[in-house]
Formats: structure tokens, sequence, C-alpha cells
């Protein structure tokens, strides 16, 4: 059976599932009672820093059998991820205690210095067993706070003292045959959905649905130490008090490693068992932001509506009411948008670069649109590890197409159905864009390589992107290209004057109202980008993207709208420059939300500590920041571009 049938079927069943479908591609595993689990480990992250470094850049033990990568997805590569096995062994529904794991080697005076250091950048350690990362509980004022993964240590009174007893808890369900189906769907969906059994399969089995972690710093005695073997059980009981601390680091002193591991029986069932990483937090602030941005568009929308009717329809009936004369007689004292008749369609200043910015703006806001609505419809849910970041850049490579065809036309139009250049424009887009974003994206990198970061794009990947860029997005940007010389221009549907007429003097500076208008978008969207930049630097887990969705088709409107008001206005002061002020009345919401971001690295991240991490975290938000405006941009110039073309197409001036 082939990917595309398999793919098919999955589709076919989500879409029949009347309630509670499920990711596509992860389904419950079976074990029987004694069969091994094993823990992996994910690499050490700080919201401190924002640098993610190996579990095994610390003294900790290694598994007997050796470290190995798990096999990872782009995405997940390019978050930063590095999924590594780990010496942590469960036996399913076996309770074990006081498991003696190792003693490392006696602390030399550098590896005393890095974990002094990651207990002061607060990093922690994220374990993940059966796919879901462990989960620690503090209590705090009589709330519960959750929190994934545990700190490496904690400094108290000068002294630094390390976790190094785990006490897990591993919450665990019946297995039951019949859930799968109703899970998936209908009853035949079973055969669909390879449910991972083993032989035997009529013992009864269990499935993982909850993984908590309790870190505590124990004393060993050194003695009952120096014989063991890793997985032996150390011969004194090892009290587990999550709120004291007695095991300080001490250069040239060993760490003694252990841990112990409960079973529990738990009514989560598979189906939810992420649910306690989703709590939905704050749904009603999300309401909020949908109504707010709701208010402005409907006001908005009024001033639009309000100008068609108002000014386009009274001015055209009035004009075919009269004869002839009292047309040629208006025409002498016509008025505001009808004066510019003659200049309205000239040509731009530098014409090709406004195409290529439309065509990768195009690009950029289907990639969004599209994945955040197959995020929204459960493709992409945080269970499956960089899922997100694959479908960007998947979305985002096949929509060359769009941003080839869109510039090209567009180029042609300007010059009136000229095909000279169009390869030249083809190109151009092709690699704006993703040029920028690979500058970008080296510079960081070698910040991230000098300081050893897991977040550095290993070498392959970097060739991959490489690959992937010009031999997918670059052909098929000069595809859509050929199409694009190939499909018949817009054309004008009045003469441009071969004199180009004066714009008078005009009461206000026009790029005052163009940045102005950004404020409009940017309050439909900022409620909405906290919760994203929390996510991205916090280690939130974002995951609310129906919301998100809303929110960006409200975005796509408002830009629309605003873009559309501000040219008219233009048009009326008989200021016929109106290309690139369309395209930066919407665009300059981008201003707005760099600011946003430099205002949340002062004062929601005022615990990031370095340049570096400052430089990482203003390099990602500039690259945010030219995304956004290129996609703004062009749906403000799009729809100033409609909308100038549907207003001189009704007017019949001689």
């Amino acid at each position: 059976m082939g990917h595309v049938e398999i793919w098919l079927l999955t589709m076919c069943v989500i879409f029949q599932s009347g309630y509670g479908f499920y990711l596509p591609g992860s389904y419950p595993h079976k074990y029987v009672v004694g069969d091994p689990l094993s823990v992996k480990v994910n690499s050490l992250t700080s919201i401190d820093t924002e640098m993610p470094f190996s579990y095994y850049s610390l003294p900790f033990c290694k598994p007997k059998e050796g470290v190995k990568d798990s096999a990872e997805n782009l995405g997940e590569l390019l978050m930063g991820d590095r999924i590594e096995n780990s010496p942590f062994k469960f036996k399913m529904y076996v309770n074990e205690s006081e498991i003696f794991l190792c003693q490392s080697k006696k602390l030399s005076a550098d590896d005393f210095k890095l974990l002094k250091k990651r207990i002061d950048e607060m990093y922690q350690v994220n374990l993940i067993l059966d796919n879901l990362p462990a989960i620690r509980y503090t209590k705090k004022e009589g709330f519960m706070l959750r929190w994934t993964g545990y700190p490496v240590g904690v400094k108290v009174q000068n002294v630094y003292y390390l976790f190094n007893h785990l006490k897990f808890k591993v919450l665990i369900h019946k297995y039951e045959e019949t859930s799968v189906a109703r899970v998936m769907g209908t009853g035949d969906a079973v055969e669909v959905m390879p449910t991972v059994t083993k032989e035997g399969s009529d013992m009864p089995g269990h499935m993982v649905v909850g993984f908590e972690v309790v870190p505590c710093s124990v004393v060993h005695d050194g003695n009952l130490v120096n014989k063991l073997k890793m997985y032996e059980k150390y011969q004194s009981p090892i009290k587990c008090d999550p709120n004291a601390v007695s095991m300080p680091i001490k250069e040239g002193e060993p760490i003694v490693f252990t841990y112990e591991v409960v079973f529990e029986e738990s009514d989560i069932k598979w189906p939810s068992r992420w649910d306690a990483y989703l709590k939905m937090e704050g749904s009603k602030v999300h309401w909020f932001s949908i109504l707010n941005s709701l208010m402005v568009i409907t006001f908005l929308a009024g001033i639009v509506l309000v100008i068609f009717l108002r000014t386009v329809r009274r001015d055209l009936t009035r004009y075919e009411e009269l004869d002839k004369e009292s047309q040629i007689q208006m025409n002498e004292e016509l008025s505001g948008w009808k004066l510019v008749v003659g200049d309205v369609f000239r040509a731009p200043s530098n014409p090709a670069f406004l195409c290529i910015l439309i065509g990768d703006g195009v690009q950029i806001l289907g990639m969004a649109i599209v994945t955040i609505l197959f995020a929204a419809l459960g493709f992409m849910s945080p269970a499956s590890r960089g899922t997100l970041i694959t479908g960007m850049l998947f979305f985002y490579l096949i929509l060359g197409i769009a941003a080839g065809y869109v510039a090209v036309r567009l180029w042609r139009t300007i010059g009136c159905g000229d095909h000279k250049g169009w390869i030249s424009v083809a190109w151009k887009a092709a690699c704006f864009f993703p040029g920028i974003a690979f500058l970008i994206l080296t510079i960081l990198n070698f910040l991230l390589w000098g300081s050893h970061s897991t977040g550095a794009i290993p070498y392959a990947v970097f060739v991959i992107l490489l690959l992937l860029w010009f031999c997918i997005s670059v052909p098929l940007t000069l595809v859509g290209g050929y199409f694009g010389a190939k499909a018949h221009h817009i054309e004008y549907p009045v003469r441009t004057n071969q004199i180009p007429r004066e714009i008078p003097a005009q009461k206000y500076p026009s790029w005052l109202l163009v940045l102005g208008a950004g404020t409009l978008p940017f309050g439909t969207l900022f409620i909405e980008l906290f919760f994203i930049m929390s996510s991205i630097w916090m280690g939130r887990v974002y995951y609310v993207f129906g919301f998100l969705f809303i929110v960006l088709i409200l975005l796509v409107v408002v830009c629309a709208e605003v873009s559309l008001v501000l040219t008219y206005m233009h048009l009326c002061v008989e200021d016929w420059k109106w290309w690139w002020k369309s395209f930066f009345a919407s665009g300059s919401v981008a201003i707005y939300i760099f600011l946003y971001s430099i205002n949340y690295l002062i004062f929601d991240l005022k615990s990031l500590s370095g340049p570096v991490s400052a430089t990482l975290y203003l390099g990602y938000s500039l690259f945010m920041v030219l995304a956004v405006m290129l996609a703004t941009g062009t749906v403000g110039f799009l729809s100033s571009f409609w909308f100038v073309h549907y207003l001189f197409a009704s007017v019949k001036l001689d």
C-alpha cells in the first residue's frame, strides 16, 4: 500500500469520526505486564538563555548500550530538539524502588563550573516516555502548578544542589481493543490503523496515559555504592522529600544517581492523555480578542461601504443622468479622484521590486493560511513534534508556483503586456525572502555553534535546506512565472497621459497616514501575538489554532479595508502615487509588531541572560516581522489594486 492510499484512508477515517478524533499516525501501544519501557531524553532547555544543549553535555549517567539518536524530522532539528536514549528503564506495571544507576567520575573543575552555570541559568531536563513529556507538579500558595521537565539543580544560600534521585509515576490505563475503533471513527477502522500488539495478545495489556516526575536531592552512602552495578538495588531506603535538598555538588567528588518508579491505574483514556499538557488557559481572552477585531472590522467596513455608496455610486448615477453637453461641462469641474484618471495607472517607481514583494507576500500568506488551517483541523498537534515547522516548509515550497505567477503577471500588467524581463522577476522572487531568511539564520547559527548549543542547525540540515530551496522552490517559482507570462495581463480601464500631473501640496505628509494605518491591523492581532510569543520563548504549548485561524482571516480583512480606505483618501486629494502607499499602509503593522517584540523582551523576558540570547531573540523577531510585512502588505496592495481598477472601470470619462 502506497503512502498516498494510507493518507487517503486516514483522511476518510478522520472525517468519518463523529467525535474525539485523534492524530493520524499515533495509536496506542499495548504493553503486557513486565514489558520493557524506555525513557528518552530531549535537549536541556532554559527560558533564561533560549539555547538548548544536549542532555549528555552534563555528567549524567549514560545508557549501557551507548548514546543513540532517535530519528528526528526536519522540524525537530530546526527547533533544536535532540532526542536520545537514556539509562532509565522500567518494566510495565512493576513497581521498583532504590534502583542504582551509576556513580559519575570525580567532578573535574570544568564539569563543576558547567554544572553551576547550568543551575544558575535554570536549565530543565526533559524526559519522554511513550511520546509523553515528563510533568512535574509543584504547590504554590495553594495552587498546583504544572511544569514540563525538572530543573538540573537548585542554588540555596550559595551552595549548589543537584537533583540526583528521580521518583517517577507512570499512569496507565487498561488497553481496550474497542477504544481504538471508537477513537478512529468507525468499527472497520481498526483494520486500517494497526494496533501495536505482541504475541499472546489475549493477555491484559496497558497503555501509558501519564508520566510524572518528582526530583530529589539525596546523599548516598559511598561504601554501599562501590560494588553495585547498574540497575541493582541500593541497600538502604531512600527518603525522597521534594521540599528538602541535601546533595551539594563539590569539585573532585563523584555523584551517585538513583531512581524509583511507581505504576498507577488511571481513568484517563488514551485520546485525552495530552489534556494535562493542553489545559485551555484563558479561552475568554481569545474570544475577547476576536470580538475586539470584529469591532474594528465592522467600523472599517462601514467606512468602505460609505465610500462605495456615497461617492462612487452617487457620482456615477448623477453623471449618467446628464446629456452630452452637461457631461462635458461637468468634466471641466470634476473634483477629487476623477482628476487623476490619466495618471492613476502610471507605473510606480521600482516596479520590479514591488512585483517581487507581492509575489513573496502571496507565498507567505498562502503558507500561513494553509498551515494554520491544517493545524486547526488537528493534523499538527503538539503530540507529534516538529510537524508544524515541517508543514510550513512544505507548503512554502509548493506555493512557489503562486509567487512566480503573481509576480510575473503583475510585472506584465505594469508593463502593459510586455514580456521582457519576466525570468529575472521570477528568479528574484524565488531568492528574495529565502535569501534574507538564510542570511539571518546563518548569522544566528554561528552564534549557536560558538556556544555548542543543539539549537544550531546541523551542517547536513543546512545542505538539505539549500537543496530544497534551489531544487524545489526556485524551479516551481520559475514554472509559476512561465504561466504568469503566458496568462493574459490585466487591461487598464483608462489610458495614461504622456505627461504626469502635478500633485498638489498636501495638508499632512502622506507617510504619516501610512504609518498610522498599521495600528488597526495590530489591534486585531496583539492579544494572539502574546500567546504565540509565550509559546516560542517561554516553552508553553501553543495549540489554539482554531482561534489563530479566525484571527488570521480577520487580519486579512482589516488589512484589505485599511489599505482601500487610505488609497481612496489619497486619490481624493489628487495624489495618484498609490502603489507603494497601499503596500505599506497595511504592511506598516510590522513596525508595531517589532516594537511589541522589543517590549516583550524588556518586560516579559527579563531573565533572558547574555548578549547571545538577546541577539537570537531579535534575529528571530526580525525574520518574523519581515514575513508579516510581506504578507500584510500584499493583502493591502491587492485589495487597493482591485478597488482602483473597479473604480475607474465603472466611470465613463472621455
